[in-house]
């Protein structure tokens, strides 16, 4: 019950701030409940997989999805992801830690950059412009392979390039990652299941809280202020590489 009611928790921020929350989840496992590194990564993405359906449905219902170029990273950031974790499988737990935490330092710090120094660069898209469609196809890709290999469902790094490539609001870029992360997190989640990372009992606590705190937190995006919703975004990954820092 202890790991269902943080995962609530952890979901209910997750469904807020627009994030699969891997990161954060493979932190808590790893340094709260002692979970060896390589299954923490293959456990939280599987799990991310089902905790974005809810939230991406509820950002959906809210308007703050952009279907077809969500539908487009998420297909290839799939591929990506699941290349991404017979990488990972590869590296050393010891040195998977230190990198999953670096990366998730970089996310933040990016975020940082980007929502309080850079413009608002939002604007309509012109869906039948190619280069957007590219765009989208190499943001999966990296997004995907970033993901799988380190573990993280690369929410920031997926935002970041909804805003600044695609051009997307925040609240937009917050509900079209959600989507993104779900094809993302079952290529990942496949790989670490080929390579024997996924602990099904623990999955299933994790699914339990994660899912139904993702539904309500998404409830939440559109109400509190931007400044505050910047704030939780980017404060999240620093939190979560932090723990993983002990």
């Amino acid at each position: 019950m202890i790991i269902i009611l943080t995962m609530f928790l952890l979901g209910m921020l997750f469904g807020f701030i627009g994030a699969g929350g891997a990161g954060f989840v493979i932190a808590v496992l790893t340094v709260f409940f002692s979970v060896p590194i390589h299954m923490a990564l293959g456990t939280s993405l599987a799990a991310m997989a089902f905790t974005s359906v809810s939230g991406a449905y509820s950002h959906y219902r809210e308007g703050n999805t952009h279907l077809k170029i969500g539908l487009i990273v998420g297909g290839f950031a799939a591929a990506g992801s699941f290349g991404g974790a017979k990488l990972a499988a590869v590296i050393p737990g010891g040195s998977l830690h230190w990198l999953t935490a670096g990366m998730l330092f970089l996310s933040a710090f990016l975020l940082f950059v980007k929502l309080f120094f850079l413009k608002d660069t939002s604007k309509l898209i012109d869906e039948k412009n190619h280069i957007i469609w590219m765009k989208s196809i190499f943001l999966g890709l990296l997004a995907g392979v970033l993901s799988g290999t380190f573990g993280i469902g690369s929410a920031p790094f997926i935002q970041i390039g909804l805003m600044i490539l695609l051009n997307l609001t925040i609240r937009q870029s917050v509900g079209t990652t959600m989507l993104v992360i779900v094809p993302l997190a079952i290529g990942g989640g496949i790989g670490y299941f080929s390579e024997g990372f996924i602990d099904f009992f623990l999955l299933l606590k994790v699914l339990i809280g994660t899912a139904c705190g993702a539904y309500l937190g998404a409830k939440f995006t559109n109400i509190v202020p931007k400044p505050v919703l910047k704030s939780a975004i980017i404060l999240t990954p620093t939190a979560a590489a932090v723990l993983l820092l002990f």
